[in-house]
């Protein structure tokens, strides 16, 4: 008679065992998942992130999107560049993104509602863009004044713009601009294209035009300081992997890939 149940409750000792086999196995590919799924603290290590991202970090944030998406295998960074203005319109319309980074804190401190805390990752200056060569012998603030000079300026509302009215403001230089644009690119772009003669640009954006366009420097007591607040965005659908890209953007790394391409420290 103990044979009998000896032998029945090994079978149902093998029963059991079959059954929770290919929940062990799931258990052990979801911790697996898990882990492979985190890094950096906690933040998802596969994710695909939309930034919206002021027209003046184009070229350098296209190369730090690379170096990020290199060091965070599985995680795609796309970018959407235009003034901070259009970027603000966006977040308030609900557009789908993950971080936002404007050109100025005015722009970002009117979107507390909708960012986490921001945090500063750079800093730059303005500078007057020419055309190759300098052809009008553009030297100072006050030669933007003079009749036969075409100048182009980033429309008021746009930070750069904002930038240029206060400095031209507190140098008493008034300024008659051909055109307003939307963003700091267009203006340069109306420079680089011979369709002004200058305009109030940032440095880096001179910096990037790879010869297309000259920059004279501004002095720093006539000058104004732009800084670049970044925040994840509460509609984030990765809140922990926006997190983290913003929380790079102050790594070592990309403050290396920032200096480089000439913007200043926080």
């Amino acid at each position: 008679m103990s044979t009998v149940i000896t032998k029945r409750r090994a079978a149902a000792a093998l029963v059991t065992a079959a059954l929770l086999l290919p929940l062990a196995a799931c258990g052990s590919d979801d911790d697996k998942s898990d882990k492979g799924a985190e890094k950096d603290g906690g933040a998802p290590q596969r994710a695909d992130l939309t930034v919206l991202a002021a027209a003046s970090l184009t070229d350098v944030f296209k190369t730090a999107g690379a170096a990020y998406e290199k060091a965070h295998p599985g995680t795609k960074v796309t970018f959407s560049f235009e003034g901070s203005q259009e970027l603000a319109a966006k977040v308030r319309q609900g557009a789908p993104a993950d971080a936002l980074v404007t050109a100025d804190t005015k722009t970002m401190d009117g979107l507390r509602s909708d960012t986490g805390t921001p945090t500063v990752i750079a800093k730059n200056r303005l500078v007057i863009a020419t055309g190759k060569g300098n052809p009008k012998h553009v030297k100072q603030l006050k030669d933007l004044a003079k009749g036969d000079l075409k100048v182009v300026l980033a429309a008021p509302e746009v930070p750069v713009g904002r930038y240029s009215e206060q400095i031209l403001a507190a140098q008493k230089v008034s300024v008659k601009p051909v055109s307003q644009e939307p963003n700091v690119r267009a203006v340069l772009s109306k420079v680089e294209l011979g369709e002004a003669d200058a305009g109030l640009v940032y440095k880096t954006d001179v910096q990037a035009a790879d010869g297309k366009a000259e920059g004279v420097d501004i002095p720093d007591g006539q000058n104004a300081i732009a800084e670049y607040p970044a925040a994840a965005l509460k509609t984030s659908k990765h809140s922990d992997a926006a997190a983290a890209f913003v929380k790079w953007l102050n790594s070592a790394a990309a403050q290396k890939i920032l200096r480089d391409a000439g913007f200043q420290k926080p």
